[in-house]
Parts: structure tokens; sequence; C-alpha cells
């Protein structure tokens, strides 16, 4: 690990000799080639038209090793050395982005323009310390390759991606965020914030003591925030309902119901009564005010439907919790 971070055991760029700077970048377009179709791969099942693009991208990487290997074969022989990006100090590394699942399509492209970037620059650097004409020549024009694949990119998404396919594609990925997280999320913050204010308000007015009024809303919020989560990580596992990784909407909802009731929990930390009354009440306000945000900006409710909706549902509870309390 240490190694990995300060680079011990790695070889400078520097003092690499011109054929292991040829074997270097053949490993290296072999693996962007992987990496290309890994990302198809990933695309392949929600953007069928991008997935095109970088096995595209992916087919120009293999026409480059291939005319590396055989410079390589004319100057050097059969044998190439192993060396990789990981053995070279201060290379560029590849994140291991094209293993998470779902991809995200901008994210993606963005990935994509780094490493042809990166690339430019190695192809640049490694022309200047090669003698060889026909070596220089080749990484004079892989450079010029790689800068240009965003021509190539965009020329590949024009055949595969028109306008129309790029927009359905860009509404299926918000679709699957809402899905995902916003929902999910979503249902958590409404829970936790609604749900709470009864327990929370009665401890409250009940014994006027912040302290035990903050370890009541303590235990709810964090209990309501563990059951919500794994009953919407066990419910659905996301294949049948597309609703996405069931890890991934647990978290989302476990932690927003969380933090909905520790919202209106945390100002009893503050010793006097009132005061922390105060603060928790307009701590209220702000949530049933982000739930109708959150509801009119990625559900499509109306925003006075919602606030509606959500500050009558809250009104009744907080109304429940400070009878309850006073009784």
């Amino acid at each position: 690990m240490l190694s990995r971070v300060f680079g011990f055991g790695r070889r400078p760029f520097d003092s690499l000799s011109e054929q292991e700077i040829l074997a270097l970048a053949i490993s290296s377009e072999e693996d962007d080639a992987r990496i290309y179709r890994a990302y198809a791969d990933g695309l392949e099942k929600d953007f069928p038209h991008s997935a095109k693009v970088f096995e595209g991208m992916a087919g120009e990487e293999d026409g480059h090793r291939a005319a590396l290997i055989e410079l390589h074969r004319k100057r050097f022989g059969e044998r190439i050395p192993l060396i990789r990006r990981e053995h070279v100090k201060g290379y560029y590394e590849r994140k291991p982005d094209w293993l998470v699942r779902p991809l995200g399509i901008d994210k993606v492209r963005g990935q994509a323009e780094d490493m042809e970037r990166q690339a430019h620059l190695f192809y640049v650097e490694a022309a200047k310390r090669t003698s060889d004409a026909s070596t220089r020549k080749l990484l004079g024009d892989l450079a010029a390759a790689e800068q240009g694949h965003e021509t190539l990119a965009q020329k590949l998404e024009q055949e595969h991606v028109p306008g129309a396919v790029r927009s359905e594609e860009a509404a299926t990925e918000r679709r699957q965020f809402i899905l995902t997280y916003v929902q999910p999320g979503l249902a958590g913050l409404m829970d936790g914030s609604v749900s709470t204010l009864a327990p929370i308000f009665a401890a409250a007015f009940a014994t006027q003591d912040t302290w035990q009024t903050f370890l009541v809303g303590l235990s709810a919020s964090v209990g309501a925030g563990i059951s919500m989560g794994f009953t919407e990580a066990a419910h659905d596992d996301g294949k049948l309902s597309g609703r996405g990784s069931p890890l991934k909407r647990g978290l989302s909802s476990g932690i927003m119901t969380a933090l909905g009731g520790l919202g209106h929990a945390l100002p009893y930390l503050i010793p006097n009564f009132w005061t922390a009354t105060t603060v928790a009440a307009i701590v209220v306000f702000f949530e049933l005010w982000a739930i109708a945000f959150i509801q009119n900006r990625y559900m499509e409710t109306p925003f006075l439907r919602a606030a509606f909706q959500v500050v009558l549902g809250g009104a009744l509870v907080f109304a429940a919790g400070v009878l309850i309390g006073n009784a």
C-alpha cells in the first residue's frame, strides 16, 4: 500500500529505454481498450446507443496497440517486456470507475476525455525520448490520434447518438437517479421529519427536560433510520422494478430518515426548554419546506399542493405530540 502511495519500487519515466517505452504504450493501449469495452458493457442495458460509441473507441485503441506491437517486432523482436502503468513513477493511473454499476453516462464521457488527454501527453513525452525515426514518427502520430479522439468521439456520437437519442438517454439517467436516490431519500426524510414529531414534542411537553427529550429524539431518529434503511433494502432487490441497488436505496432512505428526526432533536441540547422548543419548531418548518421543494423539483408535484400536504400532515402529528405531552 505504501509503495503505491509513495512510489517505492517504481521506475522513473526518464529511466525507461525505448523498448520499455514501447512496451508501456502497448500495455496502456490494451488496458484502455478493455476499459472502453467495460464502459460499453455497463451502458448496454440503459444506453445502448452510447455503448456503441465506446465499442468504436475500443476498436481504435486496438488499432493503436497493433501498430505498436508491429513496431516492437521490427525493432526488438517478439518478446515484449512486462511493464505497466503501476510500474512507472508518476505515470497516470486509471480509476476503477468502470467496475461501478450503474454507470452514469455523463461521468463516463468525462472519464473518456480524461483518458484521451492523459494518453496524448504520454505519447508527446515518449516521442521526446526516442531517437529512432520510425518510433518517433509512430509515437507522434499516436499523440495526434489521441488528441483527435475528441473529434472521433463526436463523430461516433453523431452516428450512434443523435439528438433525440441523447435526450432519451438523459431522461433515462435522471429517472434512474430519482428511483435509486431521490425517491427512497424523500420517503426517509418525510418519515423521519414527520413521524418523530409526536414522540419528541410529547416528551418535551411531558417532561420539560431538554436532555431527556434529546435522548428520546435521538433514539427515535436512529431507530427509524435503521428500520427504514433495512425495509427499503430488503423489500425490493431492484432487478424487476429497475430501482437500482438495494444497498444504495437502503442507505439513502436510512440516512435521510435519521437526519429528518435529528433535525428537531438536536435543538434540545440547548438547556433552556422554551429556547430549545422554539429552535426545534423553526427547524421543523425548514424540514417541511425542504420536503415540498424536493417533491416539486424531482417528483413534479405542484409546489403549493406538496406544501399543503406536508404542512397539514406535519401539523397534525405536531399537534398530537403536544396534546399527548400535556395530557
